[in-house]
C-alpha cells in the first residue's frame, strides 16, 4: 500500500493569508503543477483525499482562511488539516505588516475551536537580536510568556523555536536601514534563552522543540533535553489522524543542521506568489520587499 502524502502550504509563501482562492481552485482541479525554484522543472502533485493524508498550512495570519470557511470546506472533502502558526512578539521593525498580536491569538483560538488544539503547532520563530538607531541591543522575546499563557488556555501542546540565520540576502536587505544590524548571540546566551523558554513552556503543559539548532542542542547541559523540531511531523500526524505516512526524513531541508521534517510536497511558488508581510528576517522571499530593498 502506497502511503498518502503530506502537502506543505507553504514554506515559500503565506498561502492562508494571500493565496487561498488559488489553492482552492487547484483542490477543485485535483492537482498542483509546481515549478522547482532551483532547476525550473515542473512536477504534478495530485491533491485528492485519496492521495493526500494531511495538508499542513503555514501562516502568520489565518484571518482570511478562517473568515471564508476554507478549513471546513477542506475537512468536508476528507482532508486532514494541520497548522503551523507563527505567532511572535509585537515588533513593527521586524514584522511590520502583521495584524495585532491580540487578533492573531484570537485566530489561534478559532483554529483550536474548529479543528482541535492538537492540530495547531505554535512557532515562535525566529528569535532575533539586533541593534537599532542608538546602538542599543534589542530582541523579540518580550511577549513569549504572554503568548504561552494564551496557548495554555487553548490546550496547544507544541511550540517550535529557532534563532535567526544571517543569510546574505537578509544582510543586503538590512543594509538600507541606518544603524540596524542583526546580532548572532553567543552559544551561552542561546542556551540561557532556550532554558527559559523550555521552563516557561513546560509550566504550561507544552513541549518545546528547536528547529535547525543542532549545535545548540548538543551543547545543552545534562538534564536539559530539548528535542529537534519537525515542522512537518509525519509521526505525530499519524498519531493524530491515523492512517499511513512515510517517515523518511526530508533531505531537501537542512538535515545537517538538525531539521527533523519528514517528506512532504510543498506547493508554494516563489515566482508569482510573493508574501506581503515584509518580515525583515525572511529568507524565503527574495523577490518582493515593499520596503524598497532586494
Amino acid at each position: 500500500m502506497t502511503p498518502r502524502i503530506v502537502i506543505s502550504a507553504s514554506r515559500r509563501t503565506d498561502i492562508p493569508a494571500f493565496y487561498m482562492d488559488w489553492f482552492m481552485d487547484r483542490i477543485e482541479i485535483g492537482r498542483f503543477e509546481i515549478v522547482n525554484p532551483f532547476n525550473g522543472k515542473t512536477t504534478v502533485v495530485e491533491a485528492t483525499p485519496e492521495t493526500v493524508h494531511t495538508i499542513v498550512f503555514w501562516s502568520k495570519n489565518f484571518d482570511p482562511f478562517l473568515r471564508s470557511g476554507y478549513g471546513q470546506i477542506l475537512a468536508k472533502k476528507g482532508f486532514h488539516l494541520f497548522f503551523n502558526f507563527t505567532v511572535n512578539s509585537t515588533s513593527p521593525i521586524l514584522e511590520p505588516r502583521l495584524t495585532p498580536l491580540a487578533e492573531r491569538l484570537e485566530q489561534a483560538a478559532a483554529l483550536c475551536d474548529a479543528f482541535g488544539p492538537g492540530t495547531v503547532q505554535w512557532r515562535f520563530d525566529p528569535i532575533c537580536f539586533y541593534t537599532a538607531g542608538d546602538g542599543s541591543i534589542h530582541n523579540n522575546l518580550a511577549n513569549f510568556d504572554a503568548i504561552a499563557d494564551r496557548m495554555e488556555t487553548l490546550s496547544v501542546k507544541r511550540c517550535i523555536t529557532s534563532f535567526m540565520d544571517h543569510y546574505a540576502k537578509i544582510r543586503k536587505r538590512t543594509a538600507a536601514i541606518p544603524g540596524f544590524n542583526f546580532i548572532d548571540p553567543s552559544l551561552e546566551k542561546k542556551i540561557e534563552i532556550l532554558s527559559h523558554l523550555k521552563a516557561t513552556s513546560q509550566k504550561r503543559g507544552m513541549t518545546l522543540f528547536a528547529c535547525c539548532e543542532k549545535t545548540v542542542l548538543e551543547a545543552l547541559p545534562a538534564g536539559m533535553d530539548i528535542a529537534p523540531a519537525a515542522c512537518i511531523p509525519n509521526r505525530y500526524l499519524v498519531d493524530l489522524f491515523g492512517g499511513h505516512l512515510s517517515f523518511q526524513r526530508d533531505h531537501g531541508q537542512r538535515t545537517g543542521r538538525g531539521c527533523g521534517c519528514m517528506v512532504s510536497r510543498d506547493i508554494g511558488r516563489y515566482q508569482d506568489q510573493p508574501c506581503f508581510h515584509d518580515c525583515l528576517f525572511c529568507y524565503a522571499n527574495p523577490s518582493c520587499d515593499s520596503r524598497g530593498t532586494q
